[in-house]
């Protein structure tokens, strides 16, 4: 039996797998911890695990391995990853940025490592994309991306084959980029007009008075200029996309997160259009999809690590 772990900046999600294919069971979420020690996270993690295997009728004991995909960045500690996320980390941005804590990091690895046998922790962006090339949309597809919107924006990166990392694990963190000359948004991590500032989910809701959901409702609804907002987003996200066709060569972008899946018809051919017809030496065969995993992508991204 393996715990498969969800980390997102909104909500954790935690489900069981009996290694018998991809099912899940007893599976359990709630908001993500952000108040108290910086151990909260963890502790939230190792309460929901146990409160899966009451469900299920488990033994929580007999729970030797676990996959953790969570949001990042990474900072690793004795080599050891602690979570420096924008969207849960409050020590980052400081006070102006709302979140109930003074968190420069939240502990993770050490405290499961307490716990488990064998764990794997890896990016949730990268666990994603290891999930979607094994059973989604990126199935075939050797110079590929997985690309999140949802909270934050996250990415994970493939190219010849070969899952890139990085030095901390924190390779595709380019919700980080900048694409504009904004000067007003400020994102979790300290940076102020990078791309997750501008049109994350959490951001939305700062920045327009109205959450993602309203937004886009109101938008496809025929409101000109809750469209005209969409638009505006699009064309920030579509940028950053564009920079990782070119950057990387890609033949394939998969997308998912909560913001992007709710409203994938939508929002699917204005990304696209960002991208196509610009540098067709670079972009020309690259296609946008919607992730085939669905809005479930993240639970199969914690069980893809121990397959």
């Amino acid at each position: 039996m393996k715990a498969c772990i969800d980390i997102g900046g909104t909500k954790v999600a935690v489900s069981l797998n009996s290694g018998a294919g991809l099912e899940l069971l007893a599976r359990r979420s709630e908001p993500t911890a952000k108040t108290g020690s910086n151990d909260a996270l963890a502790r939230q993690v190792l309460r929901l695990v146990d409160e899966a295997c009451a469900e299920a009728g488990i033994d929580a004991a007999g729970v030797h391995r676990a996959g953790v995909s969570s949001c990042g960045p990474f900072v690793l500690n004795a080599g050891l990853v602690e979570v420096a996320a924008p969207n849960i980390c409050g020590g980052m941005a400081g006070p102006a940025r709302g979140l109930p804590n003074d968190w420069t990091t939240a502990l993770l690895e050490a405290p499961l490592r307490e716990r488990f046998d064998e764990l794997r922790v890896e990016n949730d962006c990268i666990a994603a994309l290891e999930a979607e090339r094994r059973w989604g949309a990126l199935q075939g597809q050797d110079h590929c991306a997985y690309v999140t919107w949802s909270t934050g924006i996250g990415v994970g990166l493939c190219v010849d084959g070969h899952v890139l990392r990085g030095k901390n694990g924190n390779a595709g963190h380019a919700g980080h980029m900048f694409v504009s000359d904004n000067s007003d948004a400020l994102c979790g991590c300290g940076n102020i007009g990078d791309v997750e500032a501008l049109v994350a989910g959490n951001a939305v809701a700062r920045r327009f008075g109205a959450g993602a959901a309203q937004l886009l409702e109101r938008a496809q609804a025929g409101d000109a200029q809750a469209a005209a907002t969409v638009d505006e987003l699009c064309r920030v996200l579509g940028r950053a996309l564009y920079n990782l066709v070119v950057t990387l060569d890609l033949q394939r972008i998969s997308l998912g997160g909560s913001v992007f899946w709710h409203n994938r018809e939508y929002l699917l051919p204005r990304l696209q259009a960002q991208v196509a017809g610009k540098m067709p030496a670079l972009t020309a065969g690259c296609e946008l999809v919607a992730a085939g995993l669905g809005i479930s992508v993240g639970d199969y991204a914690a069980l893809a690590l121990l397959v």
